[in-house]
């Protein structure tokens, strides 16, 4: 066969593909670190003894290296630039000045150069030194040494007369600063400095112990630990096991998908089958997993607080058990590839506890099912912890409060299935057991027009409802699907009530005034009306697909009949009395069309009793056989011979006819 015939066997082979390809793609690539820190500070070590298995540097925590740089920048010593042209200016101003004796002069002189030998500063400086530059190199200088512009004149002045004290305050006032604050340079170092600051506090060497079993994790512990963990990570990412990790992951990963696949091929062939939903599953499947990268991306958030029951309970609500079952322990398998450590716990925990969630929605038959539902989970996942960790640690301390939240906010997070199985309706086209239910409700606007319009079709189509729901329990399907159908087949009857003889109750039969060809177009065309009007209420394709093939491919044998008795000479066109089909295509289609028939037929018996019934139910299952009508469905022989025996008793109750005794 060429591959042109083979494309939706490749389309399904690249879905796979595509599924294991993102799987890779968003899987940690780093060798992983055994341990999961998470929640561990403060805590007992739960594990082995851990020993080093290389030397690494004991890295500082964010606050500690936030402290150094904070008292960093607050005892850090400014520059300030010595500046030798103030001094010269005032001592040139010094030698102008006039009426001052030469002693005055000199020891003025010899006061300048003793004041400004180290400076003098602004009145707002602060600090307890400063680094004086001159010329290329810095002199720490404590302030004390280093007077400020108001200190600086009692100094210059002191031991001269008091004339030559009138002139200096008279003709110069004040000396200068001539110290600067250099704020580039002052800047630059800082800078340089809070960049020499040191990652790491220390250091541990291969083989040295870094923490026993049972050892507290203290703060500087859980510091080496997380040390440890990232240097696996540099480590990993530096040299080239990546490939090797790489090809681990595609092994395991590929196995698992593969086991999925043959479980689809073997026991769900009509799913495989169904594009939609083959990629529905798979992109669950893809969503699991890439949700269980999120702890490597925030250390902080456990790996048990994520809700990986929600699977099970999305996928049993639009399949059946087994399947929801298989896919919540493929899935967990594959995530157990990624998982640090303790993958026997993991595995286990999730294992049951998906399980459990599996049983408590087995028969999903409301919305509240769901709380229900995730209080069973939450206390599976409670009696599980414990009893792992009491068997395994053997110690009550080793349980942890931390981790019954994060177990009680995995169950929580369960609840988003409900908005999600919504979603998916949508996207999909998908029908739930939940919306089922709804629609099933007979107070539903399309169900109530039909009671209104049409009350003799409506009763019809509870009779056929439960016939066919009582058939398809016992031979094996989804009953809430065979109900809502059975109670939508004939919505189309509404539209032309009187023309269908269950609604005819004057006795006035409309058909007699037309040809024997226009009453089977009318009648034939209820199937066409009912997929407009369910089309227009936006009823799932699903219970559609029980509008067009409640006939299948059969004709309008009255009317046909009658044509062929009044017009004996005339060449029959049987196309015009043949319902346009599909034929049934599913067990639940199959068995609507036998219900449907078998209710419409018996209404017409002369009399009731255990032999006309038998007999008419034979008889009509019969003539569908003869017809392949049921060539598409999934539907057996022995399938078909416990649905008349179902159809048989249940007629005899409703037409209570009674049982013979012998004499």
């Amino acid at each position: 066969m060429l591959i042109r015939d083979k494309h939706a066997l490749w389309y399904k082979g690249v879905l796979f593909v595509a599924t294991l390809a993102l799987i890779l793609y968003f899987f940690p690539r780093e060798t992983r670190f055994r341990y999961d820190l998470a929640n561990l500070e403060g805590r007992p070590w739960p594990y082995e003894n851990l020993i080093a298995p290389f030397d690494f540097a004991i890295k500082k925590n964010p606050v500690e290296v936030e402290a150094e740089r904070e008292a960093l920048r607050r005892n850090f010593k400014p520059y300030y630039r010595f500046d030798d042209q103030p001094v010269l200016v005032l001592k040139n101003r010094v030698r102008q000045l006039r009426n001052i004796s030469t002693a005055d002069m000199n020891l003025l002189q010899q006061n300048i150069d003793a004041v400004y030998q180290n400076g003098v500063r602004a009145e707002l400086s602060e600090g307890k030194s400063m680094l004086i530059v001159r010329g290329n190199l810095a002199e720490e200088i404590y302030f004390d040494r280093i007077p400020r512009i108001s200190q600086a004149d009692s100094l210059i002045l002191a031991g001269v007369s008091p004339a030559a004290r009138f002139i200096w305050h008279d003709s110069i006032g004040h000396g200068p600063a001539n110290l600067k604050i250099d704020s580039t340079l002052t800047k630059q170092s800082l800078q340089q400095a809070l960049e020499n600051i040191s990652p790491a506090r220390g250091a541990l060497s291969k083989d040295q112990i870094i923490i026993s079993r049972g050892e507290i994790v203290d703060s500087d512990k859980f510091q080496e630990l997380l040390s440890l963990q990232e240097e696996y990570q540099i480590r990993s990412r530096k040299g080239g096991a990546n490939w090797l990790i790489l090809l681990g992951q595609l092994a395991l990963s590929a196995f698992c998908l593969f086991l999925l696949f043959q479980f689809l091929r073997l026991f769900r062939r009509e799913i495989l089958g169904d594009d939609s939903r083959l990629l529905f599953i798979l992109l669950m499947v893809l969503l699991t997993v890439c949700m269980s990268y999120l702890p490597a991306l925030f250390p902080a958030l456990p790996l048990i607080a994520l809700p990986f029951c929600i699977l099970p309970v999305i996928m049993r609500a639009f399949f059946d058990t087994r399947l929801a079952l298989f896919t919540h322990i493929i899935t967990i398998f594959i995530i157990t590839v990624g998982v640090p450590n303790d993958r026997f716990e993991f595995v286990l925990t999730q294992m049951l506890s998906g399980i459990i969630a599996i049983f408590s929605i087995v028969n999903m038959r409301n919305r509240s099912q769901l709380f229900f539902s995730v209080v069973v989970i939450f206390a599976s996942y409670i009696l599980l912890h414990l009893g792992l960790k009491l068997m395994l640690e053997g110690d009550v301390r080793m349980l942890h409060l931390n981790d019954f939240a994060a177990y009680g906010v995995s169950t929580a997070l369960v609840l988003l299935a409900y908005p999600l199985i919504f979603l998916f309706e949508k996207i999909f086209g998908f029908v739930s057991d939940v919306t089922l239910l709804e629609l099933s409700d007979t107070n539903s606007p399309l169900l109530r027009e039909l009671a209104e319009k049409a009350p003799g079709t409506f009763q019809h189509s509870i009779q056929v409802a439960n016939l066919a729901e009582e058939a398809i329990r016992r031979i094996g399907g989804n009953a809430l699907l065979m109900r809502a159908g059975a109670l939508y087949h004939d919505i189309g009857k509404a539209d032309m009530p009187v023309y269908f003889i269950e609604n005819q109750a004057t006795g006035i039969n409309p058909h007699d005034e037309l040809s024997f060809e226009e009453s089977a177009r009318i009648i034939i065309g209820h199937v066409i009306r009912g997929i407009e009007k369910a089309k227009a209420q936006k009823l799932p394709e699903p219970v559609i697909d029980f509008i067009r093939t409640h006939h299948g491919t059969t004709n309008t044998a009255y009317f046909l009949t009658l044509y062929k008795r009044n017009n004996p000479e005339d060449t029959v066109d049987e196309e015009l009395f043949r319902y346009p089909g599909p034929i049934p295509y599913s067990k639940e289609t199959a068995v609507l069309m036998m219900a449907d028939s078998v209710e419409a037929s018996s209404r017409s018996l002369s009399h009731y009793d255990a032999e006309s019934i038998d007999a008419l139910v034979e008889k009509i299952v019969a003539h569908q056989l003869e017809l392949n009508q049921f060539d598409n469905a999934d539907i057996t022989l022995k399938d078909i011979t416990t649905i008349k025996k179902i159809f048989k008793k249940k007629l005899r109750s409703i037409y209570h006819v009674r049982v013979e005794y012998p004499q």
